[in-house]
C-alpha cells in the first residue's frame, strides 16, 4: 500500500475503519514558553534517522510544530509546549485536545484559550502546510504519522522533520518516546517516562490476573458492514497494548498478517475462524453490541458466542489506545483495562 493510502486509511484507524479507522517552544501569543530551552540536556547537532534518510537538528529547538497524533502529547509529557498542533477531531473535545491533552497543558500554564496556548490546526483534509510554516518552528514533530515523500519534502521545506522509524503509522510509543526525546535534547527524561509507563503497564496487569496468556483479536465488527471484518496487525498500537499487558495475539491474526500494513481484512463469511478468547471492537453506540451478537455471521466468531466481546463506543478511550502515548496511556489503563479484564473473565 503507498503510504499516501496509507495515511488515508491510517486516520480511518480512529474513524473510518474504527467505525469500520534544552528545548522547548514560544507561545502562540509571542510570550514566554511554558518549557524553555535550558531545558535540553543533549548535546546538539543531533542526527536522527528515519524512514525518508535523516534529519540534523543543529540547535535545541525553540519553537515546535507537530502533525497527526501523538507528537504533541510526547512533546507535551516533556515539559515542551508545541507552537502549533492539530485539532483532535476523532475523540476530541470542546478544545480539540483530550483530557490528557489539558491536564498536561494546565500543569504548563498553556490551557486552551490562554494566551499560551499552541495554536492548533485542522487535519481533515490533509497536512496544514501553511499555518504550520505561520509558527515559524524550529523542528516538526512526526515520529507517529503518515507522510509521504512529498508531505516530508513539502514540511522539510519548513523546518528539520522527524519521520516515523519504519512504517506508515506503525511507530511504538516508545520509540515515538525516545525519537522526540533525542529531537528536543531531552533523551535521559524520555527514557525515564518510557520506563515510568512500562512500569505503570506492568502494575495494572498484575492487578488483573486474568489478562495473562489470554488470547485476543482487537479489530472492528460492523454488523452493517458484515461482510468485511477488520482486524489489527502486530504492528499497530491496539494490540501492542494489550500483549504489553500479558495477552497473547491470536495465532489466526499472525498467521495471516503478510504485510507490514496494520489491518487485514477478513471475509464474515469465516468469521468462526478468528478463534480467540477476547475479541475487541470499537462500536458507534451500545446497541451495536447487541446487534454484533444477532448478526448471523458475526455471532460466530468464538470470543462473540462466548460473552468475552468488549465492544467499546468511547471514542476517547479508543484513541488513548489506538494513539497511545506516554500521557494517554494512564487514561487507558484506569478506564479501558477493567473493561477488558472483566471480558477476559468471561472467556470460556
Amino acid at each position: 500500500m503507498a503510504l499516501s493510502r496509507m495515511r488515508r486509511a491510517a486516520a480511518a484507524a480512529c474513524i473510518a475503519v474504527l467505525s469500520l479507522s534544552a528545548c522547548s517552544t514560544g507561545s502562540s501569543g509571542g510570550q514566554s514558553p511554558s518549557g524553555n530551552a535550558a531545558g535540553a540536556e543533549d548535546e546538539f547537532p543531533v542526527t536522527i534517522e528515519h524512514a525518508f534518510g535523516e534529519t540534523v537538528i543543529e540547535e535545541a529547538p525553540e519553537r515546535v510544530a507537530t502533525v497527526s497524533w501523538v507528537n504533541a502529547d510526547t512533546a507535551l509529557a516533556l515539559g515542551v509546549v508545541p507552537v502549533g498542533m492539530p485539532v483532535i477531531d476523532y475523540g476530541g473535545n470542546e478544545n480539540g485536545t483530550t483530557p490528557w491533552i489539558d491536564d498536561a497543558l494546565a500543569e504548563l500554564d498553556a490551557e486552551i484559550g490562554s494566551e499560551n496556548a499552541p495554536v492548533q490546526y485542522s487535519e481533515t483534509d490533509g497536512i496544514a502546510f501553511d499555518e504550520i510554516a505561520a509558527t515559524s518552528p524550529d523542528v516538526i514533530l512526526a515520529a507517529y504519522s503518515g507522510l509521504d515523500q512529498e508531505d516530508y519534502d513539502r514540511l522539510s521545506a519548513i523546518a528539520p522533520v522527524v519521520a516515523y522509524p519504519e512504517a506508515a503509522f506503525g511507530t511504538a510509543w516508545q520509540e515515538s518516546t525516545t525519537m522526540i526525546g533525542e529531537a528536543l535534547g531531552r533523551s535521559a527524561q524520555a527514557e525515564e517516562l518510557v520506563a515510568d509507563t512500562e512500569k505503570a503497564i506492568s502494575d495494572a496487569a498484575a492487578e488483573h490476573p486474568e489478562l495473562e496468556g489470554k488470547t485476543f483479536i482487537y479489530g472492528n465488527l460492523d454488523p452493517a458492514a458484515a461482510e468485511s471484518i477488520y482486524v489489527y496487525t502486530a504492528g499497530d498500537n491496539r494490540p501492542r497494548f494489550l500483549t504489553e499487558l500479558g495477552m497473547t495475539q491470536a495465532p489466526v491474526v499472525e498467521e495471516n498478517t503478510t504485510s507490514e500494513a496494520f489491518y487485514i481484512t477478513w471475509s464474515a463469511e469465516r468469521a468462526n475462524e478468528l478463534e480467540s478468547d477476547v475479541f475487541v471492537t470499537w462500536v458507534p453506540d451500545a446497541a451495536t453490541k447487541d446487534a454484533i451478537a444477532a448478526d448471523p455471521l458475526l455471532n460466530q466468531i468464538p470470543a462473540v458466542r462466548s460473552g468475552a466481546l468488549l465492544a467499546d463506543s468511547d471514542n476517547t478511550l479508543t484513541l488513548s489506545i489506538s494513539a497511545a502515548s506516554v500521557l494517554s496511556i494512564p487514561y487507558a489503563l484506569e478506564n479501558f483495562v477493567p473493561l477488558l479484564a472483566e471480558a477476559a473473565g468471561n472467556a470460556e
